[in-house]
């Protein structure tokens, strides 16, 4: 016997066991097939007779506007740009607006009003305009005089054989954006009445609606122009979506009709420059007929060919699939995370080897997974052993603040852990703090080192220390986002502080915790301008100053971890009454700012 039997002797035997499935499963494939086809056919032919329509309509009503603005050009010139009092009856603007209306078959009607007509001007015409279409004209005025075009609901005009299906579309005519007129257009939609009807056949029935569900033309005679169409789901659907509804939608729906339910298939286009819709739609039952008929001459010999199928079939599909959903197991446990997984398969197939490999894969993946975690742990404590050797040698260069990155670091990475920052968050904060004095290096010894009081001038070098250290560390990739804790601890909510003098929510978190915590050392150790003052008076002057200075979040998390005892401070030293007076003489935004209020001193 061969160590391994090859998978494809038993997949062919499996196919000779049940050579009759597979043909009916075929046959099934391609009957699903052709029905998918003969659907997706349908629904593509509903969608190209909307969009078609809608592309015929867009483009009329471009043309229109088009016509209308050319026209609006020429009265402007005849007029003079005046269309007041007799200058509207001038020969050449009715000669003007009677060459338009005969320029098109489509246009009925069209009037030229001037901004203190009142509703009276020229018109040129081929109809009779009633009462309703006067009081649309009324609406479009109004409209035209705030500088909006305008158009109006279809309506019918006129009665039996001479009705008419029109549309009311007006513009402004403007000069140097200022209202002297309008010209208002009556539309005969025949044309598209015409369309639709040639488009409707095979019980596909097409109409238009307008952004209300209104029937704006149909070729179904049982609808009539302005009926409401929304008992149409599809119709509801594009009502619904309004200005949103951009793109060709086809949907499946019913309606009720003598108490009887029907299925129906529609799609619709919107027509944006109109705000209408060209809707087609079908009952389910022609249209997925052929689909039906095919369906039915298959039913019967698969249902009997996939019955023995089945049988055979459970059986092949057990002896394949057990080693198949082991492999799989094995590798979802491999994918969360456990490399020590192994498979546990006896066979004799490729699947038995293909485990054998899975497992020599898997071992090699959990060698290289450690080997890769090793190398990243060490990188990071390389990356991290720089930082604070960084942060040492500026800590080292200023003698007054020795350890002072450490400290704020600490306090820093406390108020952000309280205040439920991510794990990554508070990382980045960890780094800045470290660093948040980096721009030191770049301060000269004689005022970094000076034991005494600053003069104004080396107070405002002392100052560039925050913008010196995000120069310096700008160009590290690594260290971008760290960059403004550094270069925003000093600044305060109210504007006050350096280097940008930036306020509330110009500044970010991270320069938040840390100018507190930088704070909170600057006042709690020794410095040339002060000695140490008291914990708890340090966390009250800060509680002074918050939303003034401080965040109000970050002082409360302060607060908070200093109630608790986590801040808590025992210093060798305690600040005397004199000094506590001393300081809460002095400024308050100055006396915490981590720099004195007056004189200024070397330091931080």
């Amino acid at each position: 016997m061969p160590k391994r039997i090859p998978i494809l002797y038993l997949i062919f035997g499996v196919l000779i066991l049940v050579s009759v499935g597979p043909l009916v499963w075929y046959g099934n494939t391609v009957v699903n097939d052709e029905s998918d086809r003969l659907v997706t056919n349908e629904k593509l032919l509903q969608n190209t007779i909307t969009r078609s329509v809608e592309e015929e309509l867009a483009q009329r009503q471009s043309n229109l506007l088009t016509m209308m603005g050319n026209l609006a050009s020429a009265i402007t010139v005849a007029s003079g740009s005046d269309l007041k009092g007799k200058h509207l009856d001038a020969p050449e603007l009715r000669a003007l607006l009677e060459k338009f209306v005969s320029s098109s078959e489509n246009i009925s009607y069209a009037t030229l009003i001037g901004s203190e007509s009142k509703g009276k001007g020229i018109t040129a015409k081929r109809i009779e305009i009633d009462d309703f279409m006067l009081r649309e004209l009324e609406h479009a005025f109004a409209a035209a005089r705030e500088g909006r075009p305008y158009n109006g609901p279809a309506m019918q005009i006129g009665a039996g054989k001479l009705s008419k299906t029109v549309t009311l579309v007006s513009s402004p005519v403007m000069v140097e954006n200022h209202f002297i007129g309008m010209i208002g257009v009556i539309v005969d939609q025949q044309p598209l009445l015409n369309r639709l009807r040639e488009d409707s056949k095979g019980g596909l029935s097409i109409y238009v609606v307008d952004r209300q569900g209104r029937l704006v033309a149909g070729a179904d005679s049982a609808y009539v122009t302005g009926e409401d169409m929304t008992n149409f789901d599809i119709v509801k659907d594009f009502v619904k979506q309004g200005s949103k509804a951009n793109v060709t939608k086809t949907m499946e729906f019913s309606v009720t009709r003598n108490n009887t339910k029907i299925d129906m298939l529609g799609s619709y286009r919107p027509v944006p420059s109109l705000e209408w819709a060209v809707v087609a739609q079908k009952t389910q039952h022609d249209a997925y007929q052929g689909v039906s008929e095919m369906q039915s001459k298959n039913r019967w010999l698969a249902l009997i060919v996939i019955l023995v199928s089945i049988l055979i079939s459970i059986f092949a599909a057990n002896q394949i699939s057990q080693p198949v959903k082991t492999l799989t197991d094995s590798s979802r446990a491999i994918a969360k995370g456990d490399f020590s997984k192994r498979v546990r398969l006896k066979s004799r197939t490729e699947i038995g080897e293909l485990a054998t490999t899975f497992n020599t894969m898997s071992a090699d993946l959990e060698r290289l997974v450690f080997d890769l975690k090793s190398a990243a742990q060490e990188n990071r404590s390389l990356f991290m052993s720089s930082i604070q050797m960084l942060a040492g040698a500026v800590d080292e260069k200023d003698p007054y603040t020795k350890g002072h990155s450490d400290r704020v670091t600490r306090y820093s990475v406390i108020l952000a852990t309280e205040l439920g920052l991510s794990k990554e968050e508070i990382e980045k904060i960890r780094i800045s703090a470290q660093l948040h004095d980096v721009g030191k290096i770049g301060i000269e010894d004689r005022i970094l080192k000076k034991p005494g009081a600053l003069t104004p001038d080396e107070f405002e070098i002392m100052k560039t220390h925050t913008s010196k250290g995000a120069s310096i560390l700008r160009p590290v990739e690594a260290l971008r986002e760290m960059i403004p804790g550094i270069e925003l601890h000093h600044e305060s909510l109210d504007g006050r502080g350096y280097p940008h003098g930036y306020k509330a929510d110009q500044i970010g978190l991270m320069p938040r915790i840390i100018m507190v915590g930088d704070t909170f050392d600057a006042m709690t150790t020794n410095r040339p301008y002060q000695a140490a003052m008291d914990p708890e008076y340090v966390v009250r002057i800060i509680n002074s100053l918050a939303a003034a200075k401080f965040d109000p979040r970050v002082v409360a998390a302060l607060t908070a971890v200093f109630e608790r005892g986590v801040l808590r401070l025992y210093r060798a030293g305690t600040v005397t009454g004199e000094q506590v007076a001393a300081a809460a003489a002095a400024e308050p935004a100055e006396a915490v700012a981590d720099a004195p209020a007056s004189p200024p001193v070397a330091g931080d």
